[in-house]
């Protein structure tokens, strides 16, 4: 068995906050589009919003480097849908647009029971907690404030900011450096097989599964715990015996 745990990485969605989001809603794209109009740019309906959205996308990314598991940054290309109606593109405005697009698009938002009192017994016990998340810095920042977990981690690590996203082993490495921790003494808490805990495994980090979707499967090979649900209490037992 390696070393004690130092450093626990969490993901986000699924593991900490429940939620489902529909972006190829109606809701969403329209409520981004009431928002743009708010701000001076006008777009005459959905798909045309989509279209543009999609060439800002890629053109905002142009420059960042492509690899198998590529994350673009969306906060750019909200900024171009403003620009291209010779709008008020600052950053403070393509937050705004971004965020309403993402309230329109989002259905269920709720902390998982006793998320926060795991985050805070983990930090107790002298353990320093980092997000490691596949998600779109526009959207997760506001979220994390809005759950009341802005100021619940030591170190926040998003795919969008860092243009790679998990599984990709070069994300777990730059989690690793960032924190300056050996893989042998970090933990990745996450609810998807492949891209939190496969991930983990192949950089050498241990994983702790959380079966909360469906879509994923009840046990994961990959782990070296496996719970039902958003277990913390067993999750924080697993991690007790390693720091005997």
């Amino acid at each position: 068995m390696a070393g004690k745990y130092s450093t626990v990485f969490f993901d986000l969605y699924g593991t900490l906050i429940d939620i489902h989001t529909e972006e190829n809603s109606e809701a969403a794209w329209t409520a981004l589009r009431v928002a743009l109009y708010r701000e001076g740019a006008q777009y005459q309906d959905n798909e045309q919003l989509r279209e543009q959205f999609n060439r800002e996308v890629v053109r905002a990314n142009a420059t960042r480097t492509r690899t198998e598991w590529f994350e673009p940054d969306f906060l750019p290309a909200y900024r171009g849908l403003l620009q291209a109606c010779w709008a008020d593109d600052s950053i403070e405005n393509a937050r705004k647009v971004a965020w309403a697009f993402r309230r329109g698009s989002t259905t269920k938002f709720n902390l998982f029971p006793g998320a926060l009192d795991f985050l805070e017994k983990l930090k107790a016990r002298g353990l320093r907690v980092a997000l490691l998340s596949n998600a779109q810095a526009c959207y997760t920042r506001p979220e994390l404030q809005l759950a009341g977990l802005d100021d619940a981690f030591d170190e926040v690590i998003l795919s969008s900011d860092e243009g790679v996203r998990k599984p990709s082993n070069e994300l777990f490495r730059r989690a690793l450096i960032r924190l300056d921790v050996d893989p042998r003494e970090a933990v990745m808490i996450g609810n998807d097989a492949r891209n939190d805990i496969l991930g983990a495994y192949v950089a050498g980090v241990d994983g702790i599964y959380l079966h909360t979707d469906d879509a994923n499967p009840e046990v994961c090979d990959s782990a070296v715990c496996s719970l039902q649900g958003a277990d913390y209490a067993g999750a924080l037992d697993y991690i007790d015996k390693r720091l005997r």
